[in-house]
């Protein structure tokens, strides 16, 4: 696999055949290569397949209201997802595709260098640790993650969906948003 281009995409893949026969394009990150705050989605959903932007739909909506309630703005981060291509049906990415897309994010976050890495999501999550993680118990929760021989922290975060479907979980969602800033 080669790696990122200077600009921090990855310009042409085709390691995942199922993914590159059901995506539109591959999704890249958006926000400044300098962010300090790198945020970690799982895979594209339809919206972001067809914008070719990461967390640009009702999440992406939910995640822009609370970076703006901790005082940032979107264009002021990193937003890029575990895995670049939308799953077939919106299916969660498999252990393979993620392992896949892996060197790409390792990449990533060595080229960008974040103070403090937010991973949106149970699989985000776990593609990042390594281990299993109690999503909803775990938001905002600190852990530290070895990259390519640098250490990072990794502030836990449910992912924006979670407070669509269960409102109460908003509160919750925000605070970690918030320490996000405060870290970053």
């Amino acid at each position: 696999m080669r790696p990122l281009r200077a600009d921090g995409t990855v310009g042409s893949c085709e390691r995942c055949p199922r993914l590159v026969a059901s995506r539109s394009q591959i999704v890249e990150a958006s926000g400044p290569l300098s962010a300090s705050i790198l945020f970690v989605g799982e895979a594209p959903g339809a919206t972001e397949d067809t914008e070719g932007v990461p967390f640009c739909g009702r999440s992406g909506a939910i995640l822009d209201e609370a970076l703006a309630a901790a005082g940032l703005q979107r264009d002021a981060v990193r937003i890029t997802n575990c895995v670049r291509c939308r799953p077939p049906e919106n299916r969660d990415p498999h252990v393979a595709e993620r392992a896949n897309c892996a060197p790409y994010l390792s990449a990533e976050i060595a080229l960008v260098d974040p103070a403090v890495i937010v991973p949106l999501g149970r699989i985000a999550g776990e593609a990042l640790l390594g281990e299993p993680v109690r999503i909803t118990a775990a938001t905002g929760s600190t852990q530290r993650v070895q990259v390519a021989g640098q250490a990072y922290p990794v502030l836990i975060c449910m992912h924006p969906a979670a407070t669509l479907y269960d409102r109460s979980l908003r509160p919750r969602f925000d605070a970690a948003i918030a320490a996000a800033a405060r870290l970053g």
